[in-house]
Formats: C-alpha cells, structure tokens, sequence
C-alpha cells in the first residue's frame, strides 16, 4: 500500500455505514447502562426495534461482544426447603408457638443472605414465651 493512499484513506470523513454503526452502539450501549448491565443481546435487539431500529440479533450480538457488554444471567431465588425432596419433621408443638414459663419451648430458623463475597447463613433460636433471642451462627 502505498503511503499517500494511506493518508487519503485516515483523512476521509467517516462513511454513512460507519456513522450508522457508531449510532447503533451509543443505543446498544445507553439500553445496556439503563437495564442496570442485565439485558444481553436478545433484549436489548426487542428494545432497538421498539425505538426504530432495522437490525438482526446477530448484528446486535457482535456489536455487544465488540464493546466488550455481556448481560447478567438473572438467578432464580431457590429456597432452602423444597416441597417432596425429604419428608417434613415432625411437628413437636403443633403449631402452637406460645409457652406458659420460659425455657420450656424454643424454635429456630435459619436464613440465606446472599452478600457480595458469597451466602451467609444465619441459624437463630428464641424462646416462645419471651420472644428473646438465645442464640444465633453465622
């Protein structure tokens, strides 16, 4: 190549493909930033066709692997009992939670809390009768 072709070709104005390719990233982008960085390819291609655009999945999909966006997977809550898996404890106090004088009746629980560095569970235990926290394990 030579170099005055070189120059001819960094000095021209953009053409009307590439204008119309930078338009459609700043959308790709402004929809991803709004959807909070959750939205992949499919999703954001709905939204762009919702605002006008003529555009395949595909396109949009190369685009957003070029900018370097990927949508968040959305994880499902799962509690930590499932129905059928085992069968329930037995059901000592028969769902009565109150107590006549302290110490004769307890009950626990315990709980996920997801954090940004992974789950945490706490396991609690109160005494039914003064609602007081006897303990609690993280």
């Amino acid at each position: 190549m030579s170099e005055s072709w070189f120059y001819k070709w960094r000095d021209r104005p953009p053409t009307a493909r590439e204008t119309r390719r930078q338009h459609l990233a700043e959308d790709i982008e402004e929809i991803f930033n709004g959807s909070g960085g959750a939205y992949g390819s499919p999703k954001v291609f709905v939204e762009l066709v919702r605002r006008g655009w003529r555009v395949s999945v595909n396109t949009v999909a190369k685009l957003m692997a070029e900018l370097g966006l990927a949508g968040r997977k959305v994880r499902r809550r799962r509690s930590l009992t499932r129905p059928g898996k085992r069968p329930a404890a037995p059901d000592f106090v028969r769902r009565d939670f109150t107590a006549e004088e302290p110490d004769l009746v307890w009950a626990g629980d315990m709980t996920k809390i997801e954090t940004g560095e992974g789950k945490l569970y706490l396991a609690t235990v109160i005494d039914l009768f003064s609602r007081r926290l006897l303990g609690a394990l993280k």
